[in-house]
């Protein structure tokens, strides 16, 4: 059982990296395989109730890669993380199958400290839906969810759930519909995208721009009527005095 999910991990990242040329270079060159091996690990130490073994086993697996998944969290079949340097998993994110992070992505929580007891077992992370694509820099923060075949655009700062099949940016991520959902749900590197999606932002100050444009031929216009107006006036005032 273990080898066959470790053989898909492998198989993920010989489909999604276009420089992974073998099995060989996958397993001695990968350091994201490497962190998903301790963490395998570290996750069955963890549901075994040796918490503290588990965490000491991923902090080693954090200083060899770079890497820090806790053993807590739940991560599926061919995950992958490519690059892999800075990257951060939680206790309690859930990761589906087919998912791929790159580096300095942060699934992390917001929920302050203060009594960490009364915190454990709650969700506090994100849950990412299967083939969702987080681009690298990336931060989705909270117990917020993430549906399948979403991309998180690069530097992006996700605090709010985001549909399936869409493409979130910025900070904080606006939601970018695509023209095809279908062509969505392929495998695009860092969660670009080869057509173009309307900003949301970008269409509101279109949009705002549209506006001023008009107010201001309304106001030349006006601005021309002005002197036939005063003289209107004039004329009104002599005519009510006569």
């Amino acid at each position: 059982m273990v080898f066959k999910t470790l053989s898909e991990d492998i198989r993920g990242y010989l489909e999604r990296d276009p420089a992974a040329r073998s099995v060989v270079e996958v397993v001695l060159c990968y350091p994201g395989f490497h962190a998903l091996m301790v963490y395998r690990l570290c996750h069955w130490l963890w549901q075994k109730k040796l918490f503290l073994l588990g965490r000491f086993l991923a902090n080693i697996g954090r200083f060899l890669t770079g890497i820090e998944i806790h053993p807590g969290a739940k991560i599926g079949k061919r995950f992958v993380i490519d690059h892999g340097s800075g990257v951060v998993v939680g206790e309690t994110t859930v990761i589906g199958d087919d998912v791929t992070l790159y580096h300095d992505v942060t699934l992390g929580g917001v929920a302050p400290s203060v009594d960490s007891h009364a915190q454990i077992g709650q969700k506090r992370h994100p849950t990412l839906g299967d083939g969702v694509i987080v681009g690298s820099g990336a931060q989705i923060l909270g117990p917020i969810s993430v549906g399948p075949h979403a991309r998180i655009g690069s530097n992006s700062v996700v605090t709010k759930d985001i549909p399936s099949s869409i493409t979130a940016v910025g900070v904080p991520a606006k939601v970018m519909m695509p023209r095809d959902k279908q062509k969505a749900r392929q495998f695009q590197a860092y969660a670009t995208t080869d057509e173009e999606c309307p900003d949301p932002v970008l269409q509101t100050i279109e949009n705002l721009r549209s506006q001023i444009v008009g107010l201001s031929v309304r106001v030349e216009e006006l601005e021309k009527q002005q002197p036939d107006l005063q003289a209107k006036v004039r004329e009104e005032k002599k005519s009510d005095v006569a």
